[in-house]
């Protein structure tokens, strides 16, 4: 997969415009900042969108000899998606609620019917008609109020994650008007069924306070419920699930604050469960008159006290688990009669009930290697729980868990039309050892009869505490069934093996995420896994910086490399805190405003600053216009500045969303397009058969 022919005018140059900073004593320029429309998050400067433009028109003439396969893949990855595809009906009071494809359709229709009852069901939401008149749409919430009488939901018709409320009456079907246009999408019912919670956004788009809307008044005088001036504190709402308590939580990626609400009286004074100190992360239910908290205030790891809701301040504090090295407490949920725990032990997913007794049992799942989650459950009195439940060669499985019983009952396995034989592919669990000793987990897929030191791609994030679970892909099928061993690589920068994982890759210690990858890669090679050169590298947004950083720091490990939404140009990014996100990033990535050491190690490895006169594989870079959480400007920058040092004649190609932001094009269907295009390049740069 070569560039154009020296005749051929090749790729658009942006323009050089150098801009030089200082920091610390050093002075380095960035040519391309101009890339960054003044007026952002709108951007109308024409000499912009013309070069946007025309990297993307270059993008389709260089794929236009792959447009066969692109089709084929399209057609195939389509067709692993039921038509009629919908979802196992949840209990919430009256009704039972759920959600379906018809053929053909991009989005969902959401509906009820009366709990038990047959005959047609009630529709109360059809995404599709809302979405026929924009070129993006993405629905983030739809509640209907406790009465059942009201819906509330949250849309996004561009990309930048700016949403609009809406609330409909579901007798009269009568349409009231917009409550809100600037709004994070999350909103929750207050318990008198008349007013409506909602998180507004800021000039600098972070989610800083919550309002309440009471039907039938006027949004302005909506009342401010709380408000947090911190501009790395993000804030968001929720509800206990016995319906007792509002919550409204406030955070970074490594504090947090809960306060408690009456959610029958949403305008009483709400309190504090334990005030923020960083480095203090905690998480609140409610049971039976008890708060139950999960927090690693004495151990990275969590563990589970309880207090009561007047008088929920730490010094009162009762242990009800105690934490451990050995176990990951990740998430826990209460219902009447027990209680769920979700975690790791030892990197290995469980979900454990726990009665009120104190006695608990873990849930049998099929895999060993699996990644199970808590579901949707609606109920607070119930017997049984649903689970969510797949392996990376189970396809997403829905179960009913009778607790008393010990049963998992199963509702329904995701089904894939154009048919799939698990018995065809083979997970493995392997491990790299890192340069400083570590241990360093890998999840491979492949069909049983791929031969080993064929082309593999590696894909890895990192970041944040957010680990890969090793869960099923449709998706994946149509590279593995080409001879593509698929691989994750969980770098730390991840939680996979706990909290100390997610430490020791953030901060100072961001290196080791970097590091960790290509040990992954090279014990993939001494292995026999596959070769050096014949590596494809995929990884997107925290993920996409690990991809620039490894293409940097050995290029001719990789025969090509996909960059989706990359976080490239950290430096320059961390140092401006007018970015809606960068307040909240310090304590992820250190904050070099303040910090020389954060500010010299992020100047180390951040891929815009690091680019060198060198040989780089194949790469496709994507970007979305209204982006609101990597800017296009970052890959925009990145891509140009490679375009100016890089000594190959490889593909270097940049496809920019300009009607779409973080997530690319919406829709069930035409996001396919955008991995068909990305797993083209792929296999036409891998050499592999169509």
């Amino acid at each position: 997969m070569n560039a154009s022919p020296d005749a051929d005018p090749g790729p658009p140059r942006a323009r050089r415009e150098p801009v030089t900073h200082e920091r610390f004593g050093v002075r380095w320029t960035d040519d391309y900042a101009w890339l960054r429309d003044p007026g952002w998050p709108e951007v109308r400067d024409p000499e912009i969108l013309d070069h946007l433009r025309a990297e993307n028109a270059w993008f389709e003439r260089v794929m236009e000899p792959h447009r066969a396969l692109i089709a084929k893949l399209y057609d195939e990855l389509k067709a692993r998606i039921a038509p009629d595809d919908a979802s196992v009906p949840v209990r919430e009071g009256a009704f039972e609620y759920g959600w379906r494809f018809r053929p053909g359709q991009e989005y969902r229709v959401w509906e009820r019917r009366p709990a038990g009852a047959d005959g047609p069901a009630e529709v109360l939401l059809d995404e599709n008609l809302l979405a026929a008149e924009s070129a993006y749409f993405a629905l983030r919430s739809l509640s209907v109020s406790p009465d059942g009488r009201l819906l509330a939901w949250a849309t996004d018709e561009d990309g930048s994650e700016r949403f609009r409320l809406h609330v409909e009456d579901l007798t009269t079907r009568r349409r009231l008007r917009d409550l809100v246009g600037n709004t994070s999408g999350s909103l929750v019912w207050a318990e008198d069924g008349r007013t409506l919670l909602y998180v507004e956004l800021d000039a600098a788009l972070r989610p800083w306070r919550v309002r309440a809307h009471r039907l039938g008044s006027d949004p302005a005088d909506d009342a401010v419920l709380f408000t947090d001036p911190d501009p790395a504190f993000f804030v968001s709402i929720g509800k206990t699930l016995d319906r007792r308590f509002l919550l409204i939580s406030s955070g970074t990626h490594e504090t947090r604050e809960v306060h408690i609400v009456d959610a029958r009286e949403p305008l009483s004074p709400g309190r504090v469960v334990a005030p923020r100190r960083r480095g203090h992360r905690y998480s609140v239910d409610h049971a039976h008159g008890r708060l139950w908290i999960r927090t690693d205030d004495r151990h990275p790891n969590f563990r589970l006290v309880s207090a009561a809701p007047g008088a929920p301040d730490e010094s009162r504090w009762h242990e009800v688990i105690g934490a451990d090295d050995a176990l990951y407490l990740q998430e826990h949920a209460c219902f009447d009669r027990f209680m769920l725990l979700r975690g790791r032990r030892q990197g290995r997913a469980f979900i454990a009930v726990r009665d009120w007794d104190g006695t608990m049992h873990d849930i049998a799942f099929p895999e060993a290697a699996c990644a199970p989650f808590i579901g949707d459950n609606r109920e607070f009195r119930t017997d049984r729980v649903r689970l969510a439940y797949s392996s990376m060669v189970t396809p997403p499985t829905v179960y009913d868990y009778v607790v008393a019983e010990r049963k998992l009952l199963t509702r329904k396995v995701q089904r894939i039309p154009s048919g799939y034989d698990p018995a065809l592919y083979v997970s493995e669990s392997l491990s790299a050892r890192a340069a400083d000793g570590a241990m360093v987990p890998i999840t491979l897929l492949r069909r049983r009869d791929t031969p080993p030191g064929g082309p593999l791609l590696l894909y890895g994030y990192g970041a944040y505490g957010h680990g890969l679970d090793a869960g099923f892909a449709h998706t994946r099928l149509s590279l593995v069934d080409r001879g593509v061993t698929f691989a994750l690589a969980h770098v730390r920068g991840g939680d996979e093996l706990g909290p100390r994982w997610w430490e020791a890759g953030r901060g100072r210690h961001k290196p080791n995420t970097f590091s960790d990858f290509i040990a992954c890669a090279e014990a993939l090679v001494a292995g026999g896994r596959t070769r050096a050169g014949a590596i494809a590298i995929r990884g997107g947004s925290a993920g996409g910086l690990l991809i620039g950083a490894v293409l940097n720091l050995r290029p001719e490990l990789w025969r090509c490399a996909v960059a989706e939404v990359p976080f490239v140009d950290v430096l320059n990014t961390i140092l401006d805190p007018s970015l809606p996100l960068t307040p909240i990033e310090w304590p992820e990535w250190g904050n070099p405003l303040e910090d020389e050491a954060a500010f010299r190690t992020i100047l180390s490895y951040s891929p815009y600053e690091n680019l060198r006169p060198q040989r780089y594989p194949d790469l496709l870079v994507t970007a979305g216009l209204s982006d609101p959480r990597v800017g296009y400007w970052e890959p925009a920058k990145w891509v140009a500045r490679l375009r100016e040092l890089k000594t190959d004649r490889n593909l270097l190609l940049l496809r920019t969303h300009m009607e779409a932001g973080h997530f690319g094009r919406s829709g069930r269907y035409e996001a396919l397009r955008d991995l068909a295009e990305q797993y083209a390049f792929v296999l036409a740069s891998l050499k592999c058969h169509a």
